[in-house]
């Protein structure tokens, strides 16, 4: 065990986790035992991911941009990361409503299902804070997510693992000012946070130590706490639905990858399961952002200037799996409920799944809010909006958990196309937490 590669002890501990939690279901009071005793570790584990993203991407991102010698770099940098991140959203929309017109799963749906999950889920607080979210966000002015880029508090920003865009705002202003002023004045901050990206570099290494353990608490949760399984079953179209077109979009990065760096699409992916399996544990592509970074730095080559920037990025709008999740569930739900979606009303879905992507956190859940403001774009009945969500609702986990696997995957891919495009992608170097170990033993 001890010599196995990380991928593998976490997917050892994500098998065991599972089995654990189905084995707890038969247990009297076993759901409680695991939420009190189990589930701790894991929600520990996403805390400290949660508690270095932000002084990792100021960090890595000052050392990026202070570390170029061509300010004009970061700008070609910017306009491709923005540029491919629009592209791949697009194709993900596309690839989803072609699935679910091909498919059509909401038309299987029996009107007994739609009335039990109805009555299961269209009163739940979940639901409701769901739809009282998206309102909010619908309700702002159609520049609002830039407004909200840039902070008025600094601080209050980088306490807030929600406001990652203005924490990358704030980042980016110090880091172009650093090289404004010259390398003599900017060195000594430039050696502090130099200094500061190793640093929380190697608690990510330590954090990881415990991943295994971690995944096995979340995923034993996530079994016990799971809904009916018979409504599960109603829904296996719809979900299998959305996870060939998320099999798609995988396939598609793989293609990317191997036409446009050269590199083996099969070593990606290995290089990079660790953090996908931790977006699948956790279900939040901010808390694996820390995990993502190190390995697309370390071990798949990408240079810290590419990384830095196009990660935290990407973790903030591009969320190709969401957005594909989102035409596919739109479409089932008003085929499901006997709502007539026209052309025009599916070009609109491809529209408002990208804007809305850009603005939603990248936090569990998120999918669900931005679904409501894609299916009141194509003005789905109000009334019914409720019970489209609660038609969802049961399975909106465990497909939560996949499409952060795209999205995390998503972000990988175009940092490596990027770091390509500008001849800054390399050997990978890995490093491990204990490289420096003897140099602080005692003899």
């Amino acid at each position: 065990m001890k010599n196995l590669a990380l991928h593998w002890k976490i997917l050892i501990g994500m098998v065991l986790g599972i089995l654990f939690g189905l084995g707890m279901t038969s247990v009297p009071g076993g759901a409680k035992i695991v939420g009190d005793w189990i589930n701790p570790f894991g929600t520990i584990f996403v805390k400290l991911l949660k508690l270095i993203a932000v002084p990792l991407i100021i960090a890595s991102l000052v050392k990026g941009i202070s570390d170029l010698k061509d300010i004009s770099k970061f700008r070609n940098i910017g306009l491709r990361t923005i540029g491919i991140y629009i592209g791949t959203t697009v194709i993900a929309i596309t690839i989803g409503l072609l699935l679910v017109n091909i498919i059509e799963p909401g038309n299987g749906v029996s009107e007994e299902t739609i009335t039990k999950l109805t009555d299961t889920y269209a009163n739940s607080e979940g639901v409701k804070s769901k739809m009282q979210e998206a309102s909010k966000q619908k309700n702002s002015g159609p520049l609002q997510f830039v407004v909200d880029m840039v902070p008025d508090n600094a601080l209050s920003a980088m306490s807030n693992n929600t406001a990652m865009l203005q924490v990358i705002f704030f980042t980016i202003f110090l880091g172009i000012s650093m090289l404004l002023i010259g390398e003599k004045n900017a060195k000594p901050l430039k050696d502090f946070f130099d200094s500061l990206n190793e640093v929380v570099l190697k608690m990510v290494d330590l954090i990881m130590l415990s991943a295994p353990f971690a995944v096995f608490a979340l995923l034993a949760n996530v079994v016990v706490s799971s809904n009916d399984p018979d409504l599960l079953v109603a829904l296996l179209k719809y979900a299998l639905t959305v996870v060939g077109g998320l099999l798609i979009m995988i396939s598609f990065y793989m293609l990317l990858v191997s036409i446009f760096t050269r590199k083996n699409p099969f070593w990606f992916l290995q290089q990079l399961s660790p953090a996908q399996l931790l977006a699948f544990s956790t279900s939040s592509s901010a808390a694996t952002l820390p995990v993502t970074m190190e390995r697309v730095e370390e071990h798949i080559g990408v240079d810290k200037e590419v990384s830095s920037f196009v990660l935290p990025v990407g973790a903030t709008i591009n969320m190709d799996g969401t957005s594909l999740y989102q035409a596919v569930a739109a479409v089932f739900i008003s085929q499901a409920l006997g709502f007539d979606l026209s052309l025009s009303g599916q070009l609109t879905i491809i529209v408002t799944a990208l804007l809305a992507s850009i603005g939603s956190a990248a936090v569990p859940g998120a999918g669900m809010v931005m679904l409501v403001i894609v299916l009141e774009s194509v003005n789905f009945p109000a009334e019914k909006l409720a019970i489209g969500l609660a038609l969802i609702f049961a399975v909106d986990r465990p497909l939560d958990m996949c499409r952060t696997v795209i999205n995390v995957t998503g972000d990988a891919t175009v940092s490596a196309l990027v770091a390509k495009s500008v001849g800054k992608l390399h050997d990978p170097k890995p490093k491990n937490w204990n490289d420096h170990l003897d140099e602080v033993k005692s003899n």
